[in-house]
C-alpha cells in the first residue's frame, strides 16, 4: 500500500468527521529496512504502508489537520523513528508537539515473543523505549508512548490466562524501564493504554511501585477473565515470570514461547482490509524511485554528520531521539537511521529452530498450543 493511497483514505475519513486515525506499516518498515533493501523483497507495501523517509510521511498526512486528530501508530521496534517523522510533518504544518495527540503501540517485548526478533538486541531496545518515554514526556505531553494488548499473543497460541499474565509482566517491565530513566512511575503508568487483568495490575502497581490509583484508565477486563480463581491463575504465572527476573529475562530464556507452545517464526503485519490496499510491483517501483530522489536531492554531508551524531548518542547515555530527529529532518531514511543504531547496538536476527532456544526448562509446554484461529476481542 502506498502513502498516497493511505492519504486518500485519511482525507475521506476526516472529511466525514473522523477524529481518530490509525496507521499500520508494512513489514520492512516494521523491521527497520528501506524498501530497496534486499530483505524487503516481496513485502513492500503489503498489509501496511511503506514509510522510508520524511518525504513518505509528508505524503501520508498531506492535507490532514493533525491538530484535530488523534493517531494510533501500529509500530513497535521503529516506533520512535515513525513518531519523530510524524512530529516533523506536524511542525511543517505549524502544529507544535504539545498539541499532538495519539498513541504508539511500541510493545517490543511482545514483538520478541511473536516474531522471535526485534530491530536491536533486547537491552538496547529497552534503552530506546526508555528514551521514547522520556521524549514524549518532554516534547509530546499528550501522547501515550505505549499501548499494551494481547491479541498477538493469542494468535501465537496463548490461553486467556497466559495472555493476561504476560501482558501484565510486560507492563511491569516497562514501568521499571521508565523508573530507571528517571520518570515518575505514577505519572508514567497513568499514561499507559492497557487491555488486561485490571485487579491484578492494580495490586501489582500498589504493592511493587507504591502507585496509589486503583487501575489503568481505559482498561477492560474480558468477560472470560472475571473471578478470584482466574486472578489467582494470572498472578501465579506472573510470579513465575518475576522469579526469572522479569519479562525481559524470561524472553531471553525462551520462557514465554515455551509456555504458549509457539513454534512459529514471524507473525507479519496486521492485514489491511481491501485488495486495493495491497502492495504490488507498482508500489515497489514507486518506493525505489522515491528513495533514489530523496538520496539525490538531500545534502549528503549534512546527513552523514547527523547519522554520526546518532551513533555517538547510541554509544553514550543521552537521549537518542533528539539526534534521530535531526537525522530524519536532514533526509536520512528509516533504514539508514536504524542502520546507524545497529552499528553501535548490534542486530537481533531471527532465532534458531525452537529446540535450540536457550530454554532452561524440561518437558513439554505447560499446555498444548491453542488452534491458530483469528482473534476477536470480546464484545
Amino acid at each position: 500500500m502506498s502513502a498516497a493511497q493511505y492519504n486518500a483514505r485519511y482525507r475521506r475519513l476526516v472529511g466525514g468527521g473522523a477524529t481518530v486515525l490509525s496507521a499500520g506499516f508494512d513489514l520492512p518498515t516494521q523491521l527497520g529496512y528501506d524498501s530497496d533493501h534486499p530483505d524487503a523483497a516481496g513485502e513492500v507495501g503489503r498489509a501496511g504502508v511503506a514509510v522510508d523517509s520524511l518525504d513518505d510521511m509528508r505524503v501520508l498526512f498531506g492535507g490532514v489537520p493533525l491538530e484535530a486528530v488523534s493517531l494510533y501508530l501500529t509500530a513497535d521496534g521503529p516506533a520512535a523513528l515513525l513518531l519523530l517523522l510524524y512530529q516533523l510533518v506536524a511542525e511543517e504544518q505549524g502544529v507544535e508537539g504539545e498539541r499532538l495527540r495519539g498513541t504508539v503501540r511500541n510493545d517490543i517485548l511482545t514483538e520478541y515473543i511473536v516474531r522471535g526478533r526485534g530491530l536491536f538486541p533486547l537491552v538496547p531496545s529497552l534503552r530506546l523505549t526508555a528514551d521514547l518515554f522520556a521524549y514524549c514526556r518532554a516534547e509530546l505531553p499528550r501522547w501515550r508512548p505505549l499501548s499494551l494488548t494481547g491479541h498477538r499473543l493469542v494468535r501465537a497460541g496463548a490461553s486467556p490466562v497466559q495472555e493476561a499474565a504476560f501482558v501484565l509482566s510486560h507492563g511491569i517491565e516497562y514501568v521499571r524501564t521508565a523508573e530507571g530513566a528517571g520518570l515518575d512511575v505514577e505519572e508514567f503508568a497513568s499514561r499507559l493504554t492497557f487491555r488486561s487483568g485490571r485487579r491484578v495490575w492494580a495490586r501489582v502497581m500498589k504493592e511493587r511501585f507504591g502507585v496509589r490509583w486503583p487501575g489503568v484508565p481505559g482498561a477492560w477486563l474480558p468477560r472470560f477473565l472475571v473471578g478470584d480463581g482466574i486472578d489467582a491463575g494470572i498472578g501465579g504465572l506472573l510470579d513465575r515470570v518475576e522469579a526469572l527476573g522479569g519479562a525481559a529475562a524470561g524472553i531471553e530464556l525462551g520462557f514465554q514461547r515455551h509456555e504458549i507452545g509457539w513454534e512459529g517464526g514471524i507473525l507479519g503485519a496486521a492485514t489491511v482490509p481491501g485488495d486495493q490496499f495491497r502492495g504490488g510491483s507498482a508500489v515497489v517501483l514507486r518506493q525505489r524511485e522515491r528513495l533514489a530522489k530523496v538520496r539525490a536531492w538531500r545534502h549528503g554531508q549534512r546527513v552523514d554528520g547527523a547519522l554520526g551524531a546518532v551513533r555517538a548518542a547510541a554509544g553514550g547515555t543521552g537521549n537518542v531521539l533528539y539526534p534521530l530527529k535531526d537525522a530524519l529532518a536532514a533526509g536520512a531514511t528509516v533504514g539508514e537511521a536504524c542502520g546507524a543504531l545497529r552499528e553501535v547496538w548490534g542486530e537481533c536476527l531471527a532465532p534458531n529452530p525452537p529446540d535450540e532456544y536457550r530454554i532452561s526448562f524440561t518437558g513439554p509446554p505447560a499446555r498444548e498450543p491453542a488452534p491458530k484461529e483469528p482473534y476477536s476481542a470480546p464484545g
